[in-house]
C-alpha cells in the first residue's frame, strides 16, 4: 500500500477547503477544480495526515451518523486540541467538550460541513 487518507464528501466544497485549511492550520497539497469551481480532488495535510476532499454529487448526505474521523494529539497538545474544536464548530454543532474516561480533554463534534469528529488529548 502506498499511502491511506481520510475522505470526505461534501456539498459546498469550495468553502470546505479554506475552512478545513483554516481549522487545522493545515497545508493544501493540491486543489483541482470543476469548470463550475466545485473540488473534484483536493487534499490537506492535517498534522502530517492525509484529509482529501470532494463535492459529493449526491443530492442528500448522510451527516455524521455512521463515521467519525478521530485524531488524537497526546499529552501536552491541550491548546491544539482547544483551537481545533473551537475552529470546527463554528457553524456546526459541539456532541461533547471535556474529559473523558481516557482522555482530560476530548471534542465530539459536528461541523457544518455534516463530518463528525472526534478529536482528543
Amino acid at each position: 500500500m502506498r499511502r491511506s487518507m481520510m475522505q470526505a464528501y461534501v456539498k459546498d466544497s469550495a468553502d470546505a477547503v479554506p475552512f478545513y485549511v483554516n481549522a487545522f492550520n493545515a497545508k493544501l497539497l493540491c486543489d483541482h477544480r470543476h469548470e463550475n469551481g466545485m473540488v473534484a480532488h483536493a487534499e490537506l495535510d492535517v498534522f502530517g495526515q492525509v484529509f482529501a476532499i470532494c463535492e459529493t454529487l449526491e443530492s442528500e448526505t448522510v451527516t455524521g451518523n455512521s463515521m467519525q474521523f478521530c485524531l488524537h494529539f497526546g499529552e501536552g497538545k491541550e491548546e491544539t486540541v482547544r483551537k481545533i474544536i473551537e475552529s470546527l464548530s463554528a457553524g456546526g454543532k459541539i456532541n461533547y467538550s471535556g474529559a473523558v474516561e481516557w482522555s482530560p480533554l476530548m471534542g465530539d463534534l459536528t461541523d457544518r460541513f455534516g463530518i463528525r469528529w472526534c478529536v482528543f488529548v
